[in-house]
């Protein structure tokens, strides 16, 4: 009974029987024939889903998917529709039940935990965003990439949607970043501005960001206030204030309301970022379809519904951002923001108090709050399911934090910004495992490739990197500073007629057909003519002492050559010692095998803003210690 109230168990009820004939049976027995034939029969699917989500095209697409071009592998979506997706957002749906009324945005400042939270409706909202589109126009021209380096407040998001509405292009970038990568990052999008705070609050302490854009570019900059209505700092004089910025709208008879720019469904409106820390990022373009893709992940996996309140801590700069902005209001739900870190006590309260039913984490966050015991005495019961991405999840504290919410679900995601969505995710109409993926997305076709690139029976538990199916709306098919069809198509095996699409995940299927993440293709390590990934070596590792917070294992060649070498880091737990010789004893029997492993104990690892660790980060560092030993 609960599967049919779920957004896909109930569109399951109605076109289920006309989709799948005889063989649907219910949401839950016909789940898995039913993804398989969505990925069959995309165009079915598609047409349910664009009627759930809050999408209205100014002009209407004439078909779904268009298969004739046949350079094109992920195929032309929604050939022939125009509209403004950010318009989507903003205006009221009655299919949807989103009023001017319905709340859309809650949020709460940093360390205010005894003041109320702060609520703005969709009507706010949209004057908000009409506003600053009308200021947008003043100073660029249409079609222009506009940078956003910020927290995601907010104003952020004003900002966000109004560069949408008023059709120009939004360019990520993540607020930690070093002045060095702001720069590539504006010089590959051809960035023509940028907003960014004077500083950035985090438990009560200030950190400068004005000053790492100041050393990045010369492009005009609006600053914003971290606190209050006044910016902290002096400018530059080619910069303004966000309340001057604002004021060059004051001779607008209408400040307040803006017509959109339409434009085609695959006209770029953001430009995003990969996570690499090697050579210059990959700079990935986002079309109107992939606010579609990511929304209806939400729709059918998340369960996102009319009356939800989202919360999921990230930033603009990292895909999560977008995603969780599109889910929220195409699907007609409350996007929650805390503007401080979400590592301390007061971002629980925050989820208290706001209601928040659906939350995103990162496994190191749960880790973190798990191992500070910080949320001890918060009601988090309103909580109906957990999602989770970015790295392989901790079954002990998936546990320990589906305990908050009365053992509710905590749904794994998996995919990537050139998707613009999961490939592999939970789902509420299947048995969740923790840790572990339980299904293919809706639409979404892979195989597992073995080392000669030959796939696997869809049947038989395997480990191999994963082969995506090309036909994919929202999908990447091309990128601004990289050879497409070089990083994803070319030297991909065929099949069933078709080239597969290049992801790089390692990734398991397990005897009951789940599948679990065993790490990234250019981290599976050689050692000593024995294949395996950092991932499985972590898990032995994180268990093998009471000391050991979480391990990350890299291997690297030495710097004279000669076989690869394994190196570990290792936190502690706070109140713990621990020699390198000695946890080197712990990991050796732990991993029982003959290998020549380096250990080294970090007071931190380094971590993207969404958490994820770099692991590049270190194999270049112990690469530099290497190199340095064998001069000496």
């Amino acid at each position: 009974d609960q599967s049919k109230l779920t957004n896909l168990g109930n569109a399951l009820e109605i076109h289920g029987p006309k989709l799948l004939g005889r063989a649907y049976k219910d949401p839950i027995t016909s789940f898995r024939l039913f993804q398989k034939f969505t990925v069959e029969h995309p165009e079915a699917y598609w047409e349910i889903a664009l009627k759930e989500i809050s999408v209205v095209f100014r002009e209407a697409p004439k078909c779904i998917l268009d298969r004739t071009d046949k350079s094109k592998h992920g195929g032309t979506w929604l050939p022939g529709s125009v509209l403004n997706i950010a318009e989507c957002c903003l205006l009221p749906s009655n299919h949807r039940r989103k009023e001017d009324n319905t709340v859309a945005i809650v949020w709460r400042e940093d360390r205010c935990d005894e003041s109320a939270v702060n609520l703005m409706t969709y009507k706010e909202l949209r004057e908000q965003v009409m506003l600053v589109a009308n200021a947008l126009d003043t100073m660029f021209s249409k079609g222009d990439a506009i940078a956003i380096d910020m927290p995601m407040t907010v104003r952020a998001v004003i900002i966000y949607l109004a560069i949408i509405l008023a059709g120009y292009v939004v360019v990520s970038i993540a607020d930690s970043f070093a002045a060095r990568e702001i720069a590539t990052r504006l010089r590959v999008s051809k960035a023509k501005g940028i907003f960014t705070q004077d500083f950035i609050l985090r438990g009560g302490r200030k950190f400068p960001l004005y000053s790492k854009v100041l050393g990045a570019a010369p492009l005009k900059a609006i600053v914003l206030p971290a606190i209050g209505n006044d910016v902290g700092i002096p400018l530059r004089e080619q910069d303004l204030s966000w309340k001057d910025f604002l004021s060059s709208v004051d001779y607008h008879p209408r400040p307040n309301y803006y017509s959109p720019v339409y434009n085609p469904v695959d006209a770029v409106v953001n430009i995003l970022f990969s996570s690499g820390t090697t050579g210059e990022p990959k700079a990935i373009p986002w079309t109107q379809l992939s606010s579609i893709r990511c929304t209806a992940e939400g729709w059918a996996h998340i369960d996102l519904k009319v009356g939800d309140v989202y919360c999921w801590p990230t930033n603009l700069g990292w895909v999560m951002g977008p995603v969780i902005l599109f889910s929220s209001f195409l699907n007609g739900a409350t996007l929650a923001l805390y503007q401080g870190s979400p590592l301390e006590r007061s971002f629980g309260k925050f989820v208290q108090d706001a209601g928040v039913t659906v939350l995103g984490t990162v496994p190191s966050l749960v880790k973190a709050w798990r191992n500070t015991n910080c949320l001890e005495g918060l009601d988090w019961t309103k909580i109906r399911s957990f999602a989770s991405t970015g790295e392989t999840s901790n079954v002990d504290d998936d546990l320990w934090l589906s305990s908050k919410a009365w053992y509710n679900a905590i749904i794994e995601s998996c995919g990537g910004t050139e998707l613009s969505s999961a490939y592999i995710q939970g789902s509420l109409l299947q048995p969740q495992a923790f840790g572990a993926f339980s299904t293919a997305t809706m639409t979404a076709g892979l195989v597992i490739l073995d080392e000669c690139g030959v796939p696997y029976p869809d049947d038989q538990p395997c480990v191999g990197e994963v082969g995506l199916f090309p036909l994919y709306l929202g999908a990447s098919d091309r990128l601004l500073n990289a050879d497409h069809e070089e990083v994803y198509f070319r030297g991909m095996p065929m099949y069933k007629g078709m080239c597969l699409r290049r992801h790089g995940d390692i990734i398991k299927r397990t005897v009951g057909g789940y599948i679990i993440v065993q790490g990234r293709a250019d981290d599976t390590m050689n050692l000593g003519g024995i294949k395996t990934s950092s991932v499985e070596i972590e898990r032995v590792c994180d268990q093998a002492d009471e000391s050991i917070l979480e391990t990350a294992a890299i291997s690297v060649s030495p710097a004279g050559g000669g076989p690869e070498v394994l190196v570990i880091f290792v936190v502690l737990k706070k109140g713990f010692t621990s020699q390198p010789d000695k946890l080197k004893m712990i990991f050796s029997k732990a991993i029982q095998s003959k290998l020549n492993p380096l250990f080294k104990v970090v007071p931190e690892f380094p971590r993207t803003a969404s958490n994820k660790l770099l692991r590049r980060v270190l194999r270049d560092q112990i690469k530099h210690e290497l190199s340095v030993r064998s001069r000496i």
